[in-house]
Parts: C-alpha cells; sequence; structure tokens
C-alpha cells in the first residue's frame, strides 16, 4: 500500500492528494448534511421530546406531532416488500445465470434494467390507476375469503394499503437487487460448480451449496441496497399507500410512511415547529438507514468471515 512518503514523482502526488481530498470531502458533507438536519430539528426535539417518537397522532392544526404511525407505516411497507422482491429477486438472477440460454437471458436483463429505468410517478400513476382496483377487487377480497382468520389481512378492502405499497416497492428494488444478485452468482468459479456436480450433486443441491451458500454477504448487500430504496422511496407510495397516520395490524389500511408525509406537507408547513417536526422526521429516517446499514455491514463482514 503507497503512502505519501513513498511518492517522489509529482503527478503521482498530485494524484494522491486529489484523491485524499475528494474522499475526505465526502465524509464532510456526509457529516455537515447529518449537523445540518439534526439543528434544524431541534427545536422538535425540545419543544415535544419523547413525545415525537411515542406520539400517536400527527395533526399541525393542533400541534400534536407524533411520528409512530409513520415510522410504522415505514417498516411495515419496506419489510413487506423485501418479503416479495428478495426471493422473485433471486430466482430470476439464479434463472439468468445457471439456467437460461445466453440469448434469452440477454432479452431478460434488458427488460429487468428498463424497469430499473422507470420514474417513480410512473410506477405511482400505474399503481393508483391499475394497481389500486385490481387490488380492490380482487386480490384483497381473496386474502380476506381465505386468510381473513389473520389480523394481516382483515378489514374492508380499500386498495390501497400497507400491501399496496409494499407491492409498489417490490417491483421498484427487484431490478437493483436482481442486478447485484447477478454479478454475485457470476464470481462464483465454474470450477466449483463442476466439483459439485462431479461428486453427484443434482442441479438444484449444485445451486444450493456452491452458489448461495456462497453468496451470503453479496445477496446480503443486495438486499440492503434495495431496503435502502424502499425507506426513502416517495411519490410512488404517496400514491397508494392512502396518507393516513394510523397504527393498524392489518396490511388492508390506509398508513402513510416518513418519506410520503414529508412529500405532502413540507412544501406547506405553516410554521417553525411545524417545520422542525417534519425536519426531524427526515433526521429520524436518517438514522434509521445508518443503523441499518451498520447491521447489515456486520452481517456481511461475518459471512465472509466464516466464508475465509
Amino acid at each position: 500500500m503507497a503512502n505519501r512518503k513513498s511518492i517522489k514523482n509529482t503527478a503521482d502526488l498530485v494524484f494522491y492528494f486529489s484523491h485524499k481530498f475528494f474522499a475526505l470531502l465526502l465524509v464532510a458533507l456526509f457529516l455537515l448534511m447529518f449537523i445540518c438536519i439534526g439543528y434544524m430539528s431541534k427545536e422538535a426535539f425540545q419543544e415535544i421530546g419523547l413525545g415525537l417518537f411515542t406520539g400517536m397522532k400527527w395533526i399541525p392544526a393542533q400541534k400534536m406531532y407524533g411520528m409512530l404511525p409513520v415510522i410504522y407505516g415505514t417498516i411495515v411497507s419496506s419489510l413487506v416488500a423485501l418479503l416479495i422482491a428478495v426471493p422473485m429477486s433471486l430466482c430470476i438472477a439464479l434463472y439468468l445465470v445457471e439456467i437460461s440460454h445466453h440469448r434469452v437471458g440477454s432479452v431478460i436483463s434488458f427488460f429487468v434494467e428498463m424497469l430499473a429505468a422507470i420514474p417513480s410517478i410512473v410506477f405511482g400513476m400505474w399503481g393508483l390507476f391499475v394497481l389500486v382496483p385490481f387490488m380492490r377487487s380482487w386480490v384483497q377480497p381473496a386474502l380476506l375469503s381465505t386468510m381473513g382468520w389473520m389480523p394481516f389481512f382483515q378489514g374492508p378492502p380499500f386498495g390501497m394499503g400497507l400491501l399496496t405499497a409494499g407491492i409498489i416497492l417490490a417491483m421498484m428494488i427487484m431490478p437493483t437487487i436482481t442486478s447485484v444478485c447477478i454479478e454475485v452468482f457470476k464470481t462464483i468459479s465454474q470450477i466449483q460448480k463442476e466439483s459439485a456436480l462431479g461428486l453427484g450433486a443434482t442441479r438444484w443441491e449444485m445451486i444450493r451449496l456452491s452458489v448461495l451458500k456462497a453468496s451470503v454477504s453479496g445477496i446480503t448487500g443486495a438486499s440492503v441496497l434495495g431496503l435502502g430504496r424502499a425507506f426513502g422511496e416517495t411519490m410512488a407510495v404517496t400514491m397508494v399507500v392512502g396518507n393516513v397516520a394510523r397504527i393498524s395490524a392489518s396490511l388492508f389500511e390506509p398508513s402513510q410512511t416518513m418519506a410520503s408525509l414529508l412529500a405532502n406537507q413540507y412544501a406547506e408547513a405553516d410554521g417553525d415547529l411545524h417545520l422542525s417536526a417534519l425536519t426531524a422526521v427526515g433526521f429520524v429516517l436518517f438514522i434509521i438507514a445508518l443503523i441499518i446499514n451498520f447491521f447489515a455491514r456486520v452481517i456481511v463482514l461475518r459471512s465472509r468471515g466464516r466464508d475465509g
């Protein structure tokens, strides 16, 4: 590893210091963003205190700012999206890498990449005019009649709600997870796969032992990237989640996420406390994303340690 003392050439020194400057600038921007958002949230934390996290109602007209329902809506919708997107993304990636003909795989890969390029507002419009009526008329009544005994599938079929938002988010994060998983699976050596087959393993056993087991850290990283986008997604979720700040076990009930709350109210904040409370929501969303990425990094490092 080269260091500054070992570099004698002037061009190499310029290269070294310029890259070091941009790396430190990135850290500085991150810290500056964290400090600024935290400072803008100071009034809400001082005025409301812990009630900002434990409050069940968000009514600006009555100066009631409780973000617990929107934290709940953010977490549940993102988890629903992951439960849908991760298995489907793994299946698509495995098919493209291990099973399909390269011509078929190239066509499917093209459409996966195109799905990632669709703007979120387009997903939201499609969800509002197509998915919501379909969920209200077909999916939710079917779930209600077959699994209505579970608290997750109870209540009237509104169409909008956490389940619909989770499906939209799953569609949006699936290309990201699929693309990363494809690259991870391609790093598995062909010798390792052929060795498993040579020892008598079936195709599925080879995939399970030589591909999936060796790719745990990469799959975890892909899932975290998808979760990060799901947490911060705004417009598509805003159009289908229902935008009602409440906590309910049913996935049919309208709800609200932290990002959709900011999108709906930040431009129309009518007071310093309201603006500070909204900024506090963004600050908490920032912290949650940091915590998730921290634990994901720990999982990846542990997986690499076991593999090594």
